[in-house]
């Protein structure tokens, strides 16, 4: 993998990370996501 590309899916990654930490408790729900869930949903959205 080159570096530009990792550098892309790291930045996928926080950004997702940050995304969904904004969101409360029931918006998560609705999503079918738990807190403790957030980094394995944005290490399979890569």
């Amino acid at each position: 993998m080159n570096l530009i590309r990792s550098f892309k899916n790291w930045r996928r990654y926080n950004e997702t990370v940050r995304e969904l930490s904004r969101l409360n408790a029931r918006e998560l729900n609705d999503l079918g996501i738990q807190r403790s869930e957030i980094e394995r949903v944005a290490r399979a959205a890569l």
